[in-house]
């Protein structure tokens, strides 16, 4: 149809149908101009941990010398946004990425200075094969790692207020800039990001009807359910809503094991930290492997952004916790063996996988927990790393995410800490100062065959699952292990 022309219909004989507007006046007979088309981009939200990777655009580009997210335009008609993301992925950084990892968080209308319209996709992704490189270097002088709480100023304005609106939680968004608004971030400029209210999605329609039952049985009638799983298989959380405005996590574990587990500590060890410092366990659900927590507020410790001074408080209360559910129950002696079972399987599954000597300092470090006399066990957490740490307004630690607690050996809670403080020793000071007291040799010499086992644990699994944090975790725990070795 030209613009400007009139409106026909037309059957598939090619003749012209009625359009109820033969006998209309002429000036209403229906006519219509060209119609509004705006480009669409994808824009890539790469998460490790608390930080999103950022490249700065070089060459003769469209804001030249600034930082933005990996991104661009969809190459034809027939290219959908998730397409085209992963695609951007692979031509700018050299990674791939599946697309049952890619993850919806942000669709935002922008107006240029210029007076150019646009509406861009921002997709989550926290799982890809490969290492990002600077895969175009005629269009990208630097790739770097930064806090997503604190975006660096030197940015694309549009790409920022994006990175804002998905930081606080919003999925649709506007951004209309003025004329003499700059392309660049501008700290002190008037803020033109609106986030758009969205409708929270029904939580029958999320939890499914036996879910939303077993939830509102424990904690009344719900109003929302907002997905809060890990990016990582087999993760399923949600936190709920009730109508008095209360909120809760709702989740379902992987297996009949894990569900034990966090339902038993929740019952007989969680009660030994005090209220404030670990969720409270509301209802559980054997037959769906469900259980209800209390939410706690504050915000979670990977990749937070905390002075030194708050780091070594942090750790000091860390350790007080640690003592005070180690020591919710006398101790036993034993031997910390239990992990050599699985040692030829994972090395097996890692075949290709360690770097050289890595499999002799493991094999020297688990072997050797065959020959230490026992030491103790008791109550552990289990799974001791920062992202199931938060950490409220009021300075309050708060311990989350009991599914791999169990009865183990008590050291065996140190080593994923650990690998937080390796280069930080005041830290590590301040942890076993509120721990109360340090390892003893022969738990010294357990916790690095643990530590080596652990890491090879990580990273067969990693490989298989497409989770390369858990394989580089591995190897930097193995690289730490050797120099305390050497």
């Amino acid at each position: 149809m030209k613009p400007g022309g009139h409106v026909h219909a037309y059957g598939e004989s090619g003749e012209q149908e009625s359009t109820g507007h033969e006998n209309a006046p002429a000036h209403l007979e229906l006519t219509a101009g060209p119609r509004h088309r705006e480009p669409v981009d994808v824009h890539l939200i790469l998460r490790r941990g608390g930080e999103v990777l950022l490249s700065r655009r070089a060459g003769d580009t469209y804001a030249s010398g600034l930082l933005h997210m990996p991104s661009g335009h969809l190459d034809g008609d027939f290219e959908d946004v998730v397409t085209g993301v992963i695609r951007e992925a692979e031509e700018e950084l050299g990674i791939i990425i599946r697309a049952e990892h890619v993850r919806f968080a942000l669709v935002m209308q922008h107006r240029s200075p210029g007076g150019e319209n646009r509406t861009g996709w921002f997709f989550e992704v926290a799982q890809w094969f490969g290492v990002p490189r600077i895969a175009e270097p005629d269009r990208c002088s630097e790739l770097g790692w930064f806090p997503i709480n604190e975006p660096p100023d030197d940015m694309v304005a549009y790409c920022r207020a994006g990175l804002e609106a998905y930081r606080d939680g919003h999925t649709a968004a506007l951004h209309l800039q003025e004329p003499d608004d700059p392309i660049a971030y501008d700290p002190a400029g008037p803020i033109r990001l609106r986030p758009l209210p969205t409708r929270a999605p029904d939580a029958r329609a999320v939890l499914g009807d036996q879910l939303a039952d077993f939830a509102e049985q424990a904690i009344g009638p719900l109003v929302g359910a907002t997905d809060s799983s890990w990016a990582r298989e087999g993760s399923c959380v949600w936190k709920v809503t009730g109508r008095g405005g209360g909120s809760w996590f709702l989740k379902v574990h992987q297996n009949n094991r894990f569900h034990r587990r966090e339902v038993g500590a929740y019952r007989r060890w969680v009660p030994a930290l005090g209220r404030e410092h670990a969720p409270q366990l509301v209802a559980a659900d054997p037959d769906q492997l469900a259980a209800v927590v209390t939410a706690r507020a504050g915000i979670n410790l990977h990749g937070a952004e905390l002075s030194e001074p708050t780091w070594q408080a942090v750790y000091r209360q860390l350790g007080q916790l640690l003592r005070a559910l180690h020591c919710c129950e006398p101790p036993m002696m034993a031997q910390a063996v239990g992990g050599l079972a699985k040692l030829e399987r994972h090395m097996a599954a890692t075949d290709g996988l360690l770097e050289d000597g890595e499999e002799e300092l493991i094999r020297r470090l688990a072997q050797r927990l065959t020959t230490l006399p026992p030491i103790p066990h008791g109550p552990r957490h289990g799974d001791l790393q920062l992202r199931n740490l938060l950490l409220d307004d009021n300075m309050v630690l708060v311990l989350i995410d009991w599914e791999r607690a169990e009865v183990g050996p008590l050291v065996s809670d140190f080593i994923r800490i650990a690998d937080t403080w390796a280069n930080a020793p005041a830290r590590q000071a301040a942890f076993f100062d509120g721990y109360g007291r340090l390892v003893s040799p022969d738990e010294a010499q357990a916790l690095q065959g643990l530590s080596a086992l652990d890491a090879l644990s990580g990273i067969q699994y990693g490989a298989a699952h497409g989770d390369p944090e858990l394989v580089e975790r591995g190897h930097r725990t193995l690289h730490r292990l050797r120099k305390e070795a050497a």
